[in-house]
């Protein structure tokens, strides 16, 4: 008799380079893509729980990173070993999956919106047949269904009353930017906010570049002045000894929204909520005690600013201290936006549900 074998299948049955890969691409996150550091810990993590075998060492391990592509001598000779492109995309990819879950490869196109009518992708919902209507959006089961329950199945006809189609969704565009804090206080009192706003923004560029193509993301990140940094970037950012100049990233968002063409554009900020630079001629201006009026006063005039131009800031705040509560409460109703107050384990689900429900309505 032919017939099939099955055997039980394992998904963590990995083999021992990929064991450590997985544990390899997490400490580049927490060393900011720092190869000699992350050897160093995953050899000590080695010695204390047995991550190798036998059979295959951190020497083997570091051989075939280098035989697959994973990293490269920075220069010939000099001994510095960096990793490579193809490490910093296995690096999203891990973060995609870690904090969104696996997902299913999108279609091309966008985002859904509320309204529906002659659009680009079918519903679930249908409606009688209208004169314009094409025949592709013919649901000719429910058509032959309705025929049966009107002209009864004796003398079976079909007529135009008992057509009905299917509906399609509208699709929208959306370009985001994402603004990160990485002034000191993102590190201070010995919580790491840094490393899982760097695993969401992997996380979320990755996510776009795979489900949402046609939409665009920029990336910023704010201390003293604001600058944009590249995907690529990411695993390497670290914080910094600076003061929070939202202002000047909020200004850069601002400017880079402007330049682009489509209608449907947000802002995401992860931030710990407390402001404490400007920047007037040329001089900075800060103040790190308490919350300045005059930097306060620039950060809702902004709010505003974006609420007129119809860009909705959505604060991700991860700090919970009551005074920094009430700023973040004035800057969102400033904006007409959102704010979450979350947990750092928290951060990831947040940002994806919120990016999700916009993409599914129009800004």
């Amino acid at each position: 008799m032919i017939g099939f074998r099955f055997n039980n299948y394992n998904p963590l049955n990995q083999t021992p380079f990929e064991k450590l890969f997985d544990i390899f691409k997490q400490l580049l996150t927490y060393t900011s893509g720092d190869f000699n550091e992350a050897i160093s810990w995953i050899t000590e993590l080695d010695k204390e729980y047995k991550l190798t075998e036998p059979g295959y060492g951190i020497g083997d391990f570091i051989q075939d990173l280098k035989d697959k592509g994973y990293i490269r001598d920075d220069a010939p000779g000099s001994g510095n070993i960096v990793i490579t492109s193809k490490t910093e995309q296995a690096i999203r990819q891990q973060a995609l999956e870690k904090v969104f879950g696996k997902l299913k490869k999108g279609k091309s196109g966008n985002h859904a919106t509320r309204f529906s009518g002659s659009g680009d992708e079918l519903s679930s919902d249908s409606r009688p047949f209208r004169f314009g209507d094409g025949l592709e959006q013919i649901s000719m089961l429910e058509s032959l269904k309705n025929a049966q329950v009107n002209n009864g199945i004796g003398d079976f006809i079909i007529t135009e009353d008992d057509l009905e189609v299917k509906e399609k969704e509208h699709k929208t565009q959306t370009s985001t930017v994402l603004m990160i804090d990485i002034s000191h206080s993102m590190i201070l009192y010995g919580e790491d906010r840094i490393t899982p706003a760097k695993n969401v923004a992997m996380a979320l560029a990755e996510l776009v570049k795979r489900k949402y193509p046609k939409d665009t993301l920029d990336i910023i990140v704010f201390g003293d002045d604001a600058w944009q940094i590249e995907v690529k970037d990411l695993p390497y950012l670290q914080v910094g000894p600076f003061h929070t100049n939202t202002v000047s990233g909020l200004e850069l968002a601002m400017d880079l929204l402007r330049r682009r063409k489509n209608a449907n554009k947000q802002i995401f900020m992860i931030t710990d909520g407390k402001p404490t630079c400007i920047k007037e001629n040329g001089r900075y201006y800060k103040n790190s005690f308490g919350l300045d009026r005059k930097i306060l006063n620039k950060c809702l005039t902004l709010a505003q600013s974006c609420r007129r131009l119809k860009i909705p800031i959505t604060t991700f705040m991860v700090a919970t201290d009551p005074y920094l509560k009430e700023f973040v409460h004035d800057f969102t109703e400033a904006n007409h936006g959102k704010a979450f107050y979350t947990s750092l384990q928290g951060l990831g689900e947040f940002i994806f549900e919120d990016f999700e429900r916009n993409k599914k309505r129009k800004i």
